[in-house]
């Protein structure tokens, strides 16, 4: 396996984020919605010009994980606007961890998931928030090693399907 480094990406690379996170959901979750579903959630949640706007924002920042040169996963952290009583302005997100599925359980998840949480760390954040699909339990296994826990959950809409999200916090008395 080809050594894969992790980088920050700026709003010039919009188009690699964009075709990076469409590949990476597809691969990941592609399966469970359809079509008319999935391409209004990926425009939405991956079009070029709004990733471009994100990674221009300093509360924002994104990362690439790379494999000598080409995109191989992509995360996403910045401010927490999970539907939930507790959140605060303090609170930060990890927005999207993924890899293809070529590249994992190398501990490339592990780094990048890492990378993420310090970042947050550093620019204030206090309480830190994720959401999982409730049926993605290796994520949800991986998410309590770090020491997020469930407090609540909610519906993810992907196009017209809503699927049962869980909201994980880890607090920050617990870093």
């Amino acid at each position: 396996m080809p050594e894969i480094t992790i980088r920050r990406a700026g709003p010039e690379e919009a188009e690699t984020l964009s075709a990076i996170g469409r590949l990476t959901f597809v691969e990941t979750f592609g399966h469970l919605y359809p079509e008319a579903d999935l391409s209004a959630f990926l425009e939405e949640a991956y079009g070029v010009a709004k990733l471009a706007r994100l990674a221009a924002d300093p509360r924002w920042a994104f990362w690439l994980a790379e494999a000598e040169g080409a995109a191989v996963g992509h995360g996403l952290a910045g401010p927490c606007d999970l539907p939930h009583p507790e959140v605060t302005a303090t609170c930060g997100e990890i927005k999207r961890l993924y890899l293809l599925k070529t590249v994992q359980a190398g501990g490339h998840g592990a780094r990048l998931f890492e990378t993420m949480v310090s970042w947050l760390q550093g620019a204030g954040a206090k309480d830190l928030w994720l959401g999982v699909w409730s049926e993605n339990h290796g994520a949800q296994r991986f998410y309590r090693r770090y020491g997020f826990l469930p407090v609540g959950e909610y519906g993810f809409h992907v196009g017209a399907t809503v699927d049962r999200e869980f909201i994980f916090r880890r607090r920050a008395q617990n870093f």
